[in-house]
Protein backbone atom coordinates (compact mmCIF):
# COMPACT_ATOMS: atom_id res chain seq x y z
CA UNK A 1 0.00 0.00 0.00
CA UNK A 2 1.14 3.41 -0.82
CA UNK A 3 0.12 6.84 0.48
CA UNK A 4 -1.44 7.80 -2.99
CA UNK A 5 -3.99 3.97 -3.00
CA UNK A 6 -7.53 4.39 -2.78
CA UNK A 7 -10.30 2.05 -2.80
CA UNK A 8 -12.98 3.50 -5.16
CA UNK A 9 -16.86 2.12 -6.52
CA UNK A 10 -17.78 3.03 -9.74
CA UNK A 11 -21.63 1.48 -11.19
CA UNK A 12 -21.67 1.96 -14.67
CA UNK A 13 -25.25 0.23 -14.66
CA UNK A 14 -28.11 -0.25 -12.19
CA UNK A 15 -27.64 2.66 -10.00
CA UNK A 16 -30.49 5.14 -11.12
CA UNK A 17 -32.65 2.31 -13.02
CA UNK A 18 -33.38 -1.20 -12.14
CA UNK A 19 -31.39 -3.78 -14.96
CA UNK A 20 -28.30 -3.59 -16.27
CA UNK A 21 -26.48 -4.09 -12.65
CA UNK A 22 -22.51 -3.52 -13.49
CA UNK A 23 -20.10 -2.44 -11.00
CA UNK A 24 -16.30 -1.99 -11.05
CA UNK A 25 -14.36 -1.63 -7.55
CA UNK A 26 -10.93 -0.10 -8.53
CA UNK A 27 -7.64 0.07 -5.92
CA UNK A 28 -4.40 2.17 -6.34
CA UNK A 29 -3.44 5.62 -7.06
CA UNK A 30 -5.85 7.27 -9.92
CA UNK A 31 -2.99 7.02 -12.71
CA UNK A 32 -3.03 2.90 -12.67
CA UNK A 33 -6.05 1.45 -10.74
CA UNK A 34 -6.46 -2.30 -10.66
CA UNK A 35 -10.14 -3.26 -11.15
CA UNK A 36 -12.69 -6.02 -10.53
CA UNK A 37 -15.72 -6.20 -12.46
CA UNK A 38 -18.55 -7.05 -10.58
CA UNK A 39 -21.70 -8.25 -12.51
CA UNK A 40 -22.41 -7.79 -16.12
CA UNK A 41 -26.41 -7.46 -17.30
CA UNK A 42 -28.65 -6.13 -19.16
CA UNK A 43 -32.49 -4.12 -18.95
CA UNK A 44 -34.66 -4.62 -21.80
CA UNK A 45 -35.54 -2.12 -24.32
CA UNK A 46 -39.14 -0.46 -24.22
CA UNK A 47 -41.70 1.08 -26.81
CA UNK A 48 -39.37 4.21 -26.63
CA UNK A 49 -36.58 1.85 -28.58
CA UNK A 50 -38.51 0.52 -31.52
CA UNK A 51 -36.51 -2.37 -32.92
CA UNK A 52 -34.11 -2.95 -30.09
CA UNK A 53 -33.75 -5.93 -28.70
CA UNK A 54 -31.37 -5.32 -25.34
CA UNK A 55 -30.01 -2.46 -23.60
CA UNK A 56 -26.61 -2.74 -22.63
CA UNK A 57 -24.01 -0.64 -19.99
CA UNK A 58 -21.43 1.23 -21.87
CA UNK A 59 -17.88 0.22 -21.00
CA UNK A 60 -15.80 2.38 -22.78
CA UNK A 61 -13.97 3.11 -19.65
CA UNK A 62 -12.63 -0.51 -18.28
CA UNK A 63 -12.39 -1.09 -22.19
CA UNK A 64 -9.44 1.59 -22.42
CA UNK A 65 -7.64 0.16 -19.29
CA UNK A 66 -8.80 -3.70 -19.53
CA UNK A 67 -5.34 -4.46 -18.84
CA UNK A 68 -5.78 -3.00 -15.20
CA UNK A 69 -9.35 -5.07 -15.37
CA UNK A 70 -8.38 -8.82 -13.04
CA UNK A 71 -11.25 -10.62 -13.27
CA UNK A 72 -15.13 -10.59 -13.59
CA UNK A 73 -17.24 -12.01 -11.11
CA UNK A 74 -21.12 -13.25 -11.58
CA UNK A 75 -23.27 -12.65 -8.54
CA UNK A 76 -26.40 -14.94 -10.20
CA UNK A 77 -27.91 -16.11 -13.40
CA UNK A 78 -30.69 -13.35 -13.84
CA UNK A 79 -30.48 -11.36 -17.24
CA UNK A 80 -29.93 -7.51 -15.13
CA UNK A 81 -27.09 -9.49 -13.40
CA UNK A 82 -25.33 -11.28 -16.32
CA UNK A 83 -27.28 -10.89 -19.62
CA UNK A 84 -24.52 -8.70 -21.18
CA UNK A 85 -21.25 -10.82 -20.57
CA UNK A 86 -21.76 -12.73 -23.80
CA UNK A 87 -21.33 -9.97 -25.92
CA UNK A 88 -19.58 -7.60 -23.72
CA UNK A 89 -16.86 -10.17 -22.87
CA UNK A 90 -15.03 -10.53 -26.04
CA UNK A 91 -13.59 -6.90 -25.91
CA UNK A 92 -12.83 -7.61 -22.15
CA UNK A 93 -11.24 -11.14 -22.01
CA UNK A 94 -10.33 -11.65 -18.72
CA UNK A 95 -10.96 -14.25 -16.19
CA UNK A 96 -14.83 -14.85 -15.01
CA UNK A 97 -15.89 -16.52 -11.85
CA UNK A 98 -19.50 -17.50 -11.39
CA UNK A 99 -21.70 -20.46 -9.62
CA UNK A 100 -22.24 -23.85 -11.66
CA UNK A 101 -25.63 -22.62 -12.23
CA UNK A 102 -24.90 -19.61 -13.57
CA UNK A 103 -22.14 -21.39 -16.04
CA UNK A 104 -24.24 -23.88 -16.77
CA UNK A 105 -26.99 -20.87 -17.94
CA UNK A 106 -24.62 -18.89 -19.87
CA UNK A 107 -23.37 -21.88 -21.72
CA UNK A 108 -27.19 -22.59 -22.81
CA UNK A 109 -27.41 -19.01 -23.40
CA UNK A 110 -24.66 -19.00 -25.86
CA UNK A 111 -26.10 -22.95 -27.67
CA UNK A 112 -29.66 -21.07 -27.80
CA UNK A 113 -28.66 -17.26 -28.91
CA UNK A 114 -25.78 -18.57 -31.16
CA UNK A 115 -22.90 -16.06 -29.71
CA UNK A 116 -19.63 -16.01 -30.95
CA UNK A 117 -17.58 -15.83 -27.82
CA UNK A 118 -17.31 -19.41 -25.49
CA UNK A 119 -16.71 -17.78 -22.25
CA UNK A 120 -14.44 -19.75 -20.08
CA UNK A 121 -15.80 -19.96 -16.42
CA UNK A 122 -13.94 -20.18 -13.48
CA UNK A 123 -16.41 -22.13 -10.92
CA UNK A 124 -16.80 -20.19 -7.85
CA UNK A 125 -19.27 -20.52 -4.64
CA UNK A 126 -20.39 -19.59 -1.35
CA UNK A 127 -17.74 -20.26 0.72
CA UNK A 128 -15.21 -19.83 -1.72
CA UNK A 129 -12.46 -17.30 -1.67
CA UNK A 130 -10.18 -15.80 -4.60
CA UNK A 131 -6.97 -13.38 -5.03
CA UNK A 132 -7.13 -11.09 -8.24
CA UNK A 133 -4.58 -8.27 -7.86
CA UNK A 134 -4.89 -6.56 -4.29
CA UNK A 135 -8.78 -8.18 -4.05
CA UNK A 136 -9.88 -11.42 -2.17
CA UNK A 137 -13.22 -11.70 -2.81
CA UNK A 138 -15.28 -14.46 -0.57
CA UNK A 139 -18.65 -15.39 -2.03
CA UNK A 140 -21.13 -15.81 0.36
CA UNK A 141 -24.53 -17.97 -0.08
CA UNK A 142 -27.72 -15.77 -0.04
CA UNK A 143 -31.21 -16.51 -0.65
CA UNK A 144 -33.21 -15.02 -4.06
CA UNK A 145 -35.41 -16.66 -6.30
CA UNK A 146 -32.85 -18.40 -8.03
CA UNK A 147 -30.46 -21.12 -7.97
CA UNK A 148 -26.64 -20.38 -6.03
CA UNK A 149 -27.31 -16.58 -5.82
CA UNK A 150 -24.48 -15.20 -3.73
CA UNK A 151 -22.87 -12.22 -1.56
CA UNK A 152 -19.37 -11.16 -2.29
CA UNK A 153 -16.86 -9.50 0.37
CA UNK A 154 -13.87 -7.35 -1.17
CA UNK A 155 -10.90 -7.19 1.01
CA UNK A 156 -8.47 -4.67 0.55
CA UNK A 157 -5.69 -3.22 2.56
CA UNK A 158 -7.68 -0.17 2.73
CA UNK A 159 -10.87 -1.89 4.32
CA UNK A 160 -13.32 -4.19 2.93
CA UNK A 161 -16.49 -4.06 1.31
CA UNK A 162 -19.86 -6.24 1.08
CA UNK A 163 -21.73 -6.12 -1.71
CA UNK A 164 -25.01 -8.16 -1.49
CA UNK A 165 -26.11 -8.48 -4.88
CA UNK A 166 -29.63 -9.82 -5.02
CA UNK A 167 -31.10 -10.85 -1.21
CA UNK A 168 -33.61 -11.39 0.81
CA UNK A 169 -34.06 -13.36 4.60
CA UNK A 170 -36.89 -16.20 4.10
CA UNK A 171 -36.54 -19.24 6.73
CA UNK A 172 -38.50 -21.34 5.19
CA UNK A 173 -37.28 -21.65 0.96
CA UNK A 174 -38.14 -24.06 -1.63
CA UNK A 175 -34.55 -23.59 -2.65
CA UNK A 176 -31.73 -22.67 -0.98
CA UNK A 177 -29.70 -21.41 0.34
CA UNK A 178 -30.77 -19.25 3.15
CA UNK A 179 -28.77 -16.34 4.00
CA UNK A 180 -25.75 -16.56 5.50
CA UNK A 181 -26.54 -14.80 8.77
CA UNK A 182 -23.68 -16.60 11.09
CA UNK A 183 -20.98 -15.03 8.00
CA UNK A 184 -22.51 -11.84 7.37
CA UNK A 185 -22.01 -11.10 11.55
CA UNK A 186 -18.74 -12.59 11.51
CA UNK A 187 -17.76 -10.52 8.37
CA UNK A 188 -19.32 -7.58 10.25
CA UNK A 189 -17.31 -8.44 13.44
CA UNK A 190 -14.16 -8.58 11.28
CA UNK A 191 -14.91 -4.63 10.36
CA UNK A 192 -16.58 -3.42 7.25
CA UNK A 193 -15.94 -0.04 5.72
CA UNK A 194 -18.81 -0.28 3.08
CA UNK A 195 -21.76 -2.36 1.74
CA UNK A 196 -23.32 -1.71 -1.13
CA UNK A 197 -27.03 -3.05 -0.86
CA UNK A 198 -30.24 -4.02 -3.36
CA UNK A 199 -32.65 -0.75 -2.91
CA UNK A 200 -35.73 -2.76 -5.13
CA UNK A 201 -38.09 -3.16 -2.00
CA UNK A 202 -36.74 -0.06 0.25
CA UNK A 203 -39.64 1.48 0.40
CA UNK A 204 -41.61 -1.60 1.50
CA UNK A 205 -42.28 -1.94 4.74
CA UNK A 206 -42.05 -5.43 6.84
CA UNK A 207 -40.78 -8.79 5.74
CA UNK A 208 -41.33 -10.72 2.58
CA UNK A 209 -43.45 -13.59 2.46
CA UNK A 210 -41.84 -16.83 2.31
CA UNK A 211 -41.45 -19.11 -0.65
CA UNK A 212 -43.47 -21.66 1.89
CA UNK A 213 -46.42 -19.92 2.44
CA UNK A 214 -46.45 -18.81 -1.06
CA UNK A 215 -46.21 -22.56 -2.32
CA UNK A 216 -49.15 -23.52 0.03
CA UNK A 217 -50.95 -20.73 -1.62
CA UNK A 218 -50.43 -22.74 -5.17
CA UNK A 219 -51.27 -25.85 -3.76
CA UNK A 220 -54.80 -24.93 -2.73
CA UNK A 221 -55.52 -23.00 -6.23
CA UNK A 222 -54.04 -26.43 -8.19
CA UNK A 223 -56.37 -28.69 -5.29
CA UNK A 224 -59.26 -26.77 -5.58
CA UNK A 225 -59.51 -26.05 -9.06
CA UNK A 226 -62.19 -28.10 -11.53
CA UNK A 227 -60.24 -27.40 -14.75
CA UNK A 228 -56.83 -27.11 -16.07
CA UNK A 229 -54.23 -24.88 -14.30
CA UNK A 230 -51.61 -22.66 -16.26
CA UNK A 231 -49.09 -20.90 -14.15
CA UNK A 232 -47.04 -18.51 -15.41
CA UNK A 233 -43.86 -17.06 -13.55
CA UNK A 234 -40.36 -15.82 -14.23
CA UNK A 235 -38.35 -18.71 -16.33
CA UNK A 236 -35.18 -18.50 -13.70
CA UNK A 237 -37.61 -18.81 -10.48
CA UNK A 238 -36.01 -22.61 -10.23
CA UNK A 239 -37.94 -22.83 -6.57
CA UNK A 240 -41.60 -21.43 -7.54
CA UNK A 241 -41.15 -24.22 -10.51
CA UNK A 242 -40.39 -26.82 -7.75
CA UNK A 243 -43.02 -25.73 -5.82
CA UNK A 244 -45.83 -26.13 -8.77
CA UNK A 245 -44.27 -29.17 -9.79
CA UNK A 246 -44.46 -30.98 -5.99
CA UNK A 247 -47.80 -29.46 -5.44
CA UNK A 248 -49.16 -30.64 -8.83
CA UNK A 249 -48.37 -33.76 -7.63
CA UNK A 250 -49.73 -33.52 -4.56
CA UNK A 251 -53.05 -32.87 -6.29
CA UNK A 252 -52.52 -35.72 -8.84
CA UNK A 253 -51.57 -33.74 -11.75
CA UNK A 254 -49.08 -33.79 -14.57
CA UNK A 255 -46.85 -31.11 -15.30
CA UNK A 256 -46.58 -29.33 -18.76
CA UNK A 257 -43.41 -26.71 -19.41
CA UNK A 258 -44.20 -24.54 -22.37
CA UNK A 259 -41.47 -22.31 -23.60
CA UNK A 260 -38.38 -22.01 -24.56
CA UNK A 261 -36.57 -20.05 -21.91
CA UNK A 262 -38.12 -22.37 -19.20
CA UNK A 263 -37.38 -25.29 -21.03
CA UNK A 264 -33.62 -24.27 -20.86
CA UNK A 265 -33.44 -23.04 -17.43
CA UNK A 266 -35.14 -26.41 -16.05
CA UNK A 267 -32.41 -28.58 -18.37
CA UNK A 268 -29.63 -26.60 -16.44
CA UNK A 269 -31.35 -27.59 -13.19
CA UNK A 270 -31.41 -31.40 -14.06
CA UNK A 271 -28.44 -31.37 -14.79
CA UNK A 272 -27.06 -29.92 -11.72
CA UNK A 273 -29.62 -32.39 -10.17
CA UNK A 274 -31.19 -29.45 -8.56
CA UNK A 275 -34.63 -30.65 -9.83
CA UNK A 276 -33.83 -33.92 -7.66
CA UNK A 277 -37.25 -36.04 -6.87
CA UNK A 278 -39.08 -33.90 -9.45
CA UNK A 279 -41.35 -36.47 -11.72
CA UNK A 280 -40.48 -36.15 -15.35
CA UNK A 281 -42.76 -33.59 -17.20
CA UNK A 282 -45.28 -34.36 -20.00
CA UNK A 283 -44.32 -33.90 -23.42
CA UNK A 284 -46.44 -31.67 -25.50
CA UNK A 285 -47.66 -33.86 -27.62
CA UNK A 286 -49.33 -35.85 -24.98
CA UNK A 287 -51.25 -32.93 -23.39
CA UNK A 288 -54.93 -33.24 -24.97
CA UNK A 289 -54.76 -37.08 -23.78
CA UNK A 290 -54.89 -35.74 -20.39
CA UNK A 291 -57.49 -35.20 -18.43
CA UNK A 292 -58.53 -31.27 -17.89
CA UNK A 293 -58.23 -31.86 -14.26
CA UNK A 294 -55.27 -34.28 -14.10
CA UNK A 295 -52.61 -31.43 -15.53
CA UNK A 296 -51.28 -28.64 -14.50
CA UNK A 297 -49.11 -26.35 -16.93
CA UNK A 298 -45.73 -23.94 -16.21
CA UNK A 299 -45.28 -21.37 -19.11
CA UNK A 300 -43.42 -18.39 -19.85
CA UNK A 301 -45.10 -14.79 -20.48
CA UNK A 302 -45.94 -13.35 -17.45
CA UNK A 303 -44.61 -9.89 -18.68
CA UNK A 304 -46.64 -9.68 -21.45
CA UNK A 305 -44.47 -10.75 -24.08
CA UNK A 306 -46.50 -11.24 -26.89
CA UNK A 307 -44.32 -14.29 -28.63
CA UNK A 308 -44.04 -16.22 -25.26
CA UNK A 309 -46.39 -19.36 -24.66
CA UNK A 310 -49.38 -17.46 -22.31
CA UNK A 311 -49.86 -14.74 -24.70
CA UNK A 312 -49.44 -17.33 -27.86
CA UNK A 313 -52.50 -19.01 -25.53
CA UNK A 314 -54.40 -15.78 -24.88
CA UNK A 315 -54.99 -15.82 -28.89
CA UNK A 316 -55.71 -19.62 -29.37
CA UNK A 317 -52.74 -20.00 -31.47
CA UNK A 318 -50.82 -23.62 -30.07
CA UNK A 319 -50.68 -26.53 -32.04
CA UNK A 320 -51.25 -28.93 -29.21
CA UNK A 321 -52.23 -26.86 -26.21
CA UNK A 322 -55.05 -24.92 -25.45
CA UNK A 323 -57.09 -23.37 -22.38
CA UNK A 324 -60.89 -23.38 -22.33
CA UNK A 325 -63.52 -21.98 -20.27
CA UNK A 326 -63.28 -22.71 -16.65
CA UNK A 327 -59.73 -23.47 -16.73
CA UNK A 328 -57.53 -21.39 -14.77
CA UNK A 329 -54.43 -19.15 -15.60
CA UNK A 330 -52.17 -17.89 -12.19
CA UNK A 331 -49.79 -15.21 -12.43
CA UNK A 332 -47.09 -16.11 -9.87
CA UNK A 333 -44.74 -13.29 -10.94
CA UNK A 334 -45.13 -9.06 -10.23
CA UNK A 335 -45.64 -6.52 -13.31
CA UNK A 336 -42.13 -5.08 -14.47
CA UNK A 337 -42.94 -1.54 -14.16
CA UNK A 338 -44.34 -0.60 -18.09
CA UNK A 339 -45.42 -3.89 -18.65
CA UNK A 340 -48.90 -3.59 -17.38
CA UNK A 341 -50.64 -2.95 -20.53
CA UNK A 342 -49.46 -5.96 -22.30
CA UNK A 343 -49.93 -8.13 -19.25
CA UNK A 344 -54.11 -6.72 -19.14
CA UNK A 345 -54.06 -7.40 -22.95
CA UNK A 346 -53.09 -11.06 -22.13
CA UNK A 347 -55.57 -11.26 -19.43
CA UNK A 348 -58.12 -9.59 -21.19
CA UNK A 349 -57.48 -12.25 -24.47
CA UNK A 350 -57.83 -15.16 -21.51
CA UNK A 351 -61.07 -13.71 -19.91
CA UNK A 352 -62.97 -13.48 -22.94
CA UNK A 353 -62.23 -17.84 -23.54
CA UNK A 354 -64.59 -17.95 -19.92
CA UNK A 355 -60.44 -18.55 -18.52
CA UNK A 356 -60.32 -17.25 -14.60
CA UNK A 357 -57.50 -15.16 -13.46
CA UNK A 358 -55.60 -15.20 -10.18
CA UNK A 359 -52.86 -12.14 -9.47
CA UNK A 360 -51.56 -11.85 -6.00
CA UNK A 361 -54.24 -9.28 -5.68
CA UNK A 362 -56.03 -12.24 -5.11
CA UNK A 363 -53.79 -14.65 -3.45
CA UNK A 364 -50.73 -15.32 -2.22
CA UNK A 365 -49.12 -16.62 -5.43
CA UNK A 366 -45.88 -14.74 -6.09
CA UNK A 367 -43.48 -13.03 -3.00
CA UNK A 368 -40.22 -10.96 -4.08
CA UNK A 369 -36.35 -11.96 -4.16
CA UNK A 370 -35.65 -8.37 -2.72
CA UNK A 371 -35.41 -7.30 1.12
CA UNK A 372 -38.25 -5.26 2.13
CA UNK A 373 -37.51 -2.78 5.10
CA UNK A 374 -36.94 -4.87 8.35
CA UNK A 375 -34.60 -7.13 6.19
CA UNK A 376 -32.40 -4.26 5.26
CA UNK A 377 -32.30 -3.42 8.99
CA UNK A 378 -31.52 -6.51 9.84
CA UNK A 379 -28.25 -6.71 7.29
CA UNK A 380 -27.11 -3.32 8.71
CA UNK A 381 -27.47 -5.14 12.00
CA UNK A 382 -24.95 -8.33 10.87
CA UNK A 383 -22.76 -6.00 9.01
CA UNK A 384 -22.28 -2.74 10.75
CA UNK A 385 -20.92 -1.08 7.33
CA UNK A 386 -19.54 2.50 8.05
CA UNK A 387 -20.25 3.44 4.60
CA UNK A 388 -23.82 2.37 3.30
CA UNK A 389 -24.26 2.94 -0.89
CA UNK A 390 -27.80 2.04 -2.11
CA UNK A 391 -27.62 0.28 -5.28
CA UNK A 392 -29.97 -1.79 -7.60
CA UNK A 393 -32.64 0.49 -8.16
CA UNK A 394 -34.67 3.64 -9.37
CA UNK A 395 -34.11 7.01 -7.80
CA UNK A 396 -36.88 6.43 -5.17
CA UNK A 397 -35.27 3.29 -3.81
CA UNK A 398 -32.22 4.42 -3.64
CA UNK A 399 -33.55 7.39 -1.78
CA UNK A 400 -35.77 5.57 0.49
CA UNK A 401 -32.63 3.38 1.46
CA UNK A 402 -30.61 6.51 2.06
CA UNK A 403 -33.50 7.96 4.65
CA UNK A 404 -33.80 3.94 6.01
CA UNK A 405 -29.81 3.69 6.63
CA UNK A 406 -29.69 7.40 8.31
CA UNK A 407 -32.44 6.41 10.39
CA UNK A 408 -30.38 3.37 11.24
CA UNK A 409 -27.58 5.17 12.61
CA UNK A 410 -25.26 4.70 9.63
CA UNK A 411 -22.99 7.81 9.46
CA UNK A 412 -22.17 8.02 5.92
CA UNK A 413 -24.75 7.29 3.29
CA UNK A 414 -23.07 8.55 -0.27
CA UNK A 415 -25.57 10.12 -2.62
CA UNK A 416 -24.18 7.79 -5.72
CA UNK A 417 -25.62 7.02 -9.99
CA UNK A 418 -23.80 5.65 -12.71
CA UNK A 419 -20.50 7.10 -13.70
CA UNK A 420 -19.72 8.40 -10.04
CA UNK A 421 -16.60 7.21 -9.35
CA UNK A 422 -17.02 7.05 -5.02
CA UNK A 423 -13.71 7.09 -3.31
CA UNK A 424 -14.18 4.76 -0.37
CA UNK A 425 -11.20 4.91 1.18
CA UNK A 426 -9.25 7.19 2.73
CA UNK A 427 -10.86 9.77 4.24
CA UNK A 428 -14.74 9.88 3.94
CA UNK A 429 -16.78 8.54 1.66
CA UNK A 430 -16.68 11.31 -1.72
CA UNK A 431 -17.68 11.35 -5.44
CA UNK A 432 -14.21 12.46 -6.79
CA UNK A 433 -15.11 12.04 -10.52
CA UNK A 434 -17.30 10.87 -12.80
CA UNK A 435 -16.35 8.57 -15.74
CA UNK A 436 -17.71 7.97 -19.23
CA UNK A 437 -21.37 6.23 -19.04
CA UNK A 438 -24.45 5.10 -20.78
CA UNK A 439 -26.03 2.80 -23.18
CA UNK A 440 -25.35 0.39 -26.07
CA UNK A 441 -27.96 -1.25 -27.65
CA UNK A 442 -28.27 -4.69 -29.48
CA UNK A 443 -30.38 -4.76 -32.46
CA UNK A 444 -30.26 -8.26 -33.84
CA UNK A 445 -26.56 -9.04 -34.24
CA UNK A 446 -25.13 -5.50 -34.20
CA UNK A 447 -24.09 -3.27 -31.19
CA UNK A 448 -23.91 0.44 -31.18
CA UNK A 449 -25.10 3.49 -29.33
CA UNK A 450 -28.06 5.67 -29.82
CA UNK A 451 -26.83 7.18 -33.13
CA UNK A 452 -25.19 4.14 -35.14
CA UNK A 453 -28.56 2.12 -34.91
CA UNK A 454 -30.62 5.11 -36.09
CA UNK A 455 -33.07 4.95 -33.22
CA UNK A 456 -33.71 8.64 -33.45
CA UNK A 457 -34.84 7.90 -37.32
CA UNK A 458 -36.88 5.17 -36.28
CA UNK A 459 -38.78 7.41 -33.74
CA UNK A 460 -39.34 9.72 -36.35
CA UNK A 461 -40.59 6.64 -38.41
CA UNK A 462 -43.21 5.69 -36.28
CA UNK A 463 -44.96 8.53 -35.29
CA UNK A 464 -44.72 10.02 -39.06
CA UNK A 465 -44.00 7.22 -41.61
CA UNK A 466 -41.51 7.98 -44.71
CA UNK A 467 -42.04 9.11 -48.18
CA UNK A 468 -39.71 7.87 -50.86
CA UNK A 469 -39.18 9.83 -54.25
CA UNK A 470 -37.81 9.29 -57.47
CA UNK A 471 -37.17 12.35 -60.09
CA UNK A 472 -35.33 11.52 -63.45
CA UNK A 473 -34.28 14.49 -65.39
CA UNK A 474 -33.21 15.42 -68.57
CA UNK A 475 -30.68 17.35 -70.59
CA UNK A 476 -32.25 20.63 -70.01
CA UNK A 477 -33.23 19.53 -66.24
CA UNK A 478 -36.98 19.01 -67.19
CA UNK A 479 -39.04 15.71 -66.00
CA UNK A 480 -38.27 13.13 -68.11
CA UNK A 481 -41.77 11.03 -67.73
CA UNK A 482 -43.23 11.14 -64.15
CA UNK A 483 -41.41 11.28 -60.52
CA UNK A 484 -42.29 8.72 -58.71
CA UNK A 485 -43.72 9.25 -54.99
CA UNK A 486 -43.96 5.95 -52.89
CA UNK A 487 -45.41 6.98 -49.02
CA UNK A 488 -45.21 4.65 -46.29
CA UNK A 489 -46.86 4.70 -42.92
CA UNK A 490 -48.94 7.46 -43.70
CA UNK A 491 -52.51 7.97 -44.13
CA UNK A 492 -54.18 7.24 -47.66
CA UNK A 493 -56.10 9.76 -47.40
CA UNK A 494 -56.41 13.76 -46.42
CA UNK A 495 -59.09 15.12 -44.90
CA UNK A 496 -61.11 16.48 -48.03
CA UNK A 497 -60.71 12.83 -49.71
CA UNK A 498 -57.59 13.33 -51.95
CA UNK A 499 -55.28 10.43 -51.72
CA UNK A 500 -52.08 11.44 -50.51
CA UNK A 501 -49.88 10.24 -52.96
CA UNK A 502 -51.59 12.76 -55.04
CA UNK A 503 -51.19 15.60 -52.99
CA UNK A 504 -47.47 14.83 -52.75
CA UNK A 505 -46.88 14.21 -56.03
CA UNK A 506 -48.29 17.90 -57.39
CA UNK A 507 -46.50 19.19 -54.53
CA UNK A 508 -43.19 17.38 -55.63
CA UNK A 509 -44.30 19.23 -59.42
CA UNK A 510 -44.79 22.28 -57.64
CA UNK A 511 -40.90 22.10 -56.38
CA UNK A 512 -39.25 21.70 -59.79
CA UNK A 513 -41.53 23.56 -61.50
CA UNK A 514 -40.95 27.14 -59.27
CA UNK A 515 -36.86 26.35 -59.72
CA UNK A 516 -35.08 28.56 -62.29
CA UNK A 517 -33.62 26.03 -65.27
CA UNK A 518 -29.99 27.14 -65.10
CA UNK A 519 -30.81 26.51 -60.84
CA UNK A 520 -31.42 23.06 -61.45
CA UNK A 521 -28.37 21.95 -62.68
CA UNK A 522 -27.70 21.93 -58.87
CA UNK A 523 -29.12 18.58 -58.24
CA UNK A 524 -28.39 19.42 -54.35
CA UNK A 525 -30.91 22.03 -54.65
CA UNK A 526 -33.95 20.23 -56.67
CA UNK A 527 -33.15 17.51 -53.81
CA UNK A 528 -33.68 19.88 -51.04
CA UNK A 529 -36.42 21.61 -52.43
CA UNK A 530 -38.66 18.91 -52.96
CA UNK A 531 -38.20 17.76 -49.89
CA UNK A 532 -38.75 20.48 -48.10
CA UNK A 533 -42.19 20.96 -50.40
CA UNK A 534 -43.02 17.41 -49.41
CA UNK A 535 -42.51 17.73 -46.14
CA UNK A 536 -44.45 21.09 -45.48
CA UNK A 537 -47.25 19.56 -48.10
CA UNK A 538 -47.92 16.54 -45.40
CA UNK A 539 -47.63 19.00 -42.36
CA UNK A 540 -50.53 21.45 -44.05
CA UNK A 541 -53.12 18.76 -44.75
CA UNK A 542 -52.23 15.68 -42.00
CA UNK A 543 -50.06 18.25 -39.20
CA UNK A 544 -47.26 15.88 -39.01
CA UNK A 545 -43.61 16.33 -41.09
CA UNK A 546 -42.67 12.01 -42.68
CA UNK A 547 -39.27 11.47 -43.41
CA UNK A 548 -38.87 12.32 -46.81
CA UNK A 549 -35.76 10.29 -48.91
CA UNK A 550 -35.14 12.14 -52.75
CA UNK A 551 -33.50 10.24 -55.42
CA UNK A 552 -32.65 13.05 -58.47
CA UNK A 553 -30.83 11.62 -61.33
CA UNK A 554 -30.03 13.74 -64.57
CA UNK A 555 -30.21 11.59 -67.81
Amino acid sequence: MTTKDEFVFLPLGGVGEIGMNLALYGYGPAAKREWIMVDCGVTFAGLDLPGIDLVLPDISFIEAQRGNLKAIIITHAHEDHYGALNDLWPSLKVPVYASGFTAGMLDAKRNYEGTRAEIPITPFKAGDRINVGPFEIEAIGVNHSIPEPMSLVIRTPLGNAVHTGDWKIDHAPSLGPFTDEARFRAVGEEGVLAMMCDSTNALRDGVSPSEEQVSEGLRQIIENAEGRVAITTFSSNVGRIRSIAQAAERAGREVLLLGSSLKRVVNVSQDLGIMEGIKPFLAEDEYGYIPRNKVVVILTGSQGESRAALAKLSRDEMRNVALASGDTVVFSSRAIPGNEKAIQDIKNGLIEQGIHIITDNEALVHVSGHPRRSELLQMYEWVKPQILVPVHGEAAHLVGQKLLAEQAGIGQVPKVRNGNILRLAPGPAEVIDDAPHGRVFKDGRLLGDFEEMGIGDRRKLSFAGHVSINVLLDSRFDFQGDPDVVPFGLPEFDDEGEAMEDTLYDAVLSAVESIPRARRKDLNVVRESIRRAVRATANQVWGKKPIVTVFVTKV
